[in-house]
């Protein structure tokens, strides 16, 4: 019998669920660029590299290898009174001897390589089929050798097998926790076989970038079902996610608020592939776990108090708050000007929590996924001939159900827009066309749909056209939430009745949680005529938004 969410693992050693999410740098590699050593043994052209590029490998037999003593750093040498006598000695002839020879002789160690050790670096010795020299990822422009991991295995074996720590040991992962490895709208896929994986579909790259591909909100539901499917057998001590940078924010926000757990959901990105120069990643993913070891984020009941966290730069941020405004290490930042970064995870010392935030997530949120209906009110018609109420399954003994997920766009306030008054003086919507045909879109193909309108900085407001048409999607069935654009600080006050204030979230931020709120709540009540709206009609809609208003001031 599995256990509760509720519960957490009965093992003191922490057990962490790891998922590869799409086009993740965090699990992305340098091209494979085939070596000197093979181009001189197949007569191919050589590079201008002074050295190979060392790849991590596998042995296929067990090889004696003789490394010379004290060529490990600098000053070794400098302190020889210190050491052992080397394990023997190469002559001129590199004939080894247990004992100095007379004459020129190199003092080493000896070393037995096996295949069980693991990974070890080497020169990559693989050509292409025509036996040309690989030079970058594809063959062609459309044939090309996969760069991204298909899940992070390989990557977690490699931090420890190649890692080292600042005391010169290796990195601590396995010897912190135990790790469980999971696919959920990955970045690299298997591609052969019957079953074979297909990029946009199966799994996200984006390199090579003129094949990049995104996740859907079809995976979305999957995701967040697979996540909750893990978590439900009570098995792990914490959640970490591996995404790319620039969207990984809004993912960890959505599994913080739909996912019902009382460990820590920890997500990771890079800015850099893993194995380059730098590679933020590794330390990232090292941090992590760190994190969720410590159990620095779990209260006196043993709960998460702190929800999900994008751990990066060796600082823990909540994933509401933070934000990417840079393709570089420290490129993050928090949007909505207070607090927002909770743990260091820097020093040499052990993590330290700074504060608790007081919005609602996993175990506490409102719209975490066993508290949403299976069934919701949507709308559906058009502008011209009607809309009527519908019925929306939204959830099934599976869990979230794709087709049925809330479409939520956005919108964007900029001045000297196009605008015009109407006959009788007020302003016109006529010339939001975009919005108009969004609308209709929506009332055609989505029976749940919102809009996050973009407005000035800080207070939100748009400009009266550009209102003028929100109010039309307002009164048929689309909720509306107001946000400023940069980092307004929390002042996108609640000024009209019938549309929601999102507070300090950024656009995207907003639309993410205004679609788990439409899963939660559903459609707003329909005008007759959502041009004019009675003002019966009125009250009802801003009943209804007051319940949208409550999730977005709570979490």
């Amino acid at each position: 019998m599995s256990s509760s969410p509720n519960e957490r693992p009965s093992s003191a050693r922490p057990r962490i669920a790891v998922f590869a999410g799409p086009t993740a740098t965090i699990l992305n590699t340098p091209d494979l660029v085939t070596s000197n050593k093979a181009r001189t043994r197949h007569g191919l052209p050589v590079g201008p590299e002074r050295f190979d590029m060392l790849r991590p490998q596998r042995l296929a037999r067990p090889v004696t290898v003789y490394v010379e003593a004290f060529s490990a750093h600098p000053l070794e040498a400098d302190a020889s009174d210190l050491y052992a006598p080397p394990d023997g000695w190469l002559d001129s002839d590199g004939g080894f001897h247990d004992e100095r020879p007379s004459g020129p002789a190199i003092p080493v160690f000896a070393i037995e390589l096996l295949p069980e050790d693991g990974l070890y670096p080497l020169p990559y010795m693989a050509r292409q089929l025509d036996g040309s020299a690989w030079e970058e990822a594809g063959a062609d422009p459309v044939a090309s050798r996969q760069t991204f991991l298909p899940d992070a295995r390989r990557l977690y074996e490699e931090i420890e097998r190649l890692g080292v720590s600042d005391l010169g040991v290796p990195v601590e992962l396995t010897s912190r926790a135990d790790f469980e490895f999971f696919r959920a709208a990955p970045s690299g896929g298997y591609t052969t076989g019957a079953d074979g994986e297909r990029a946009g579909r199966d799994f996200f790259s984006y390199y090579p970038y003129h094949l990049q591909s995104e996740p859907g909100l079809n995976h979305l539901a999957h995701v967040t079902n697979r996540v909750q499917g893990v978590l439900d057998t009570g098995s792990f001590s914490g959640v970490q996610w591996l995404e790319g940078s620039p969207t990984i924010e809004e993912t960890l926000y959505w599994l913080g608020l739909l996912i019902d757990t009382h460990v820590p959901i920890v997500g990771h990105t890079a800015q850099r592939r893993h194995g380059s120069t730098s590679a933020d990643g590794d330390r990232n993913i090292v941090d992590g776990v760190k994190y969720i070891a410590s159990e620095i984020a779990l209260g006196n009941d043993g709960d998460d108090q702190v929800g999900a966290v994008v751990i990066v730069d060796e600082l823990a941020y909540t994933a509401r708050d933070v934000t990417k405004v840079d393709a570089r290490p420290g490129g993050y930042e928090v949007a909505g000007g207070h607090g927002g970064i909770v743990a260091d995870l820097g020093g040499y010392g052990p993590p330290q929590l700074t504060f608790r935030p007081a919005r609602n997530h996993t175990h506490c949120s409102h719209v975490r996924l066993p508290e949403l209906p299976t069934e919701v009110q949507g709308v559906t018609g058009s502008l011209d001939g009607g809309i009527a109420i519908t019925a929306v399954k939204t959830k099934d003994e599976n869990g979230l159900v794709p087709d049925a997920m809330p479409v939520v766009t956005l919108t964007k306030y900029g001045r000297y827009a196009l605008a015009q008054l109407g006959e009788d003086g007020v302003p016109s919507a006529d010339d939001e066309i975009e919005l108009f045909a969004r609308i209709n879109a929506n009332l055609a193909q989505n029976a749940l749909s919102g809009i996050v309108c973009e407005g000035m900085s800080p207070f939100a407001m748009a400009e009266p056209t550009k209102n003028a048409a929100l109010s039309v999607a307002i009164y048929s069935g689309m909720p509306v939430v107001r946000v400023g654009r940069g980092n307004t600080g929390g002042m996108a006050y609640r000024t009209d009745p019938a549309f929601v204030s999102g507070n300090n979230l950024t656009a995207t931020k907003a639309r993410i949680l205004l679609m788990a709120a439409l899963l939660k709540l559903g459609a707003l009540p329909p005008a007759k005529d959502p041009f004019r709206p009675t003002p019966a009609e009125r009250r009802a809609t801003a009943e209804a938004v007051i319940q949208y208003q409550e999730l977005f001031d709570t979490h």
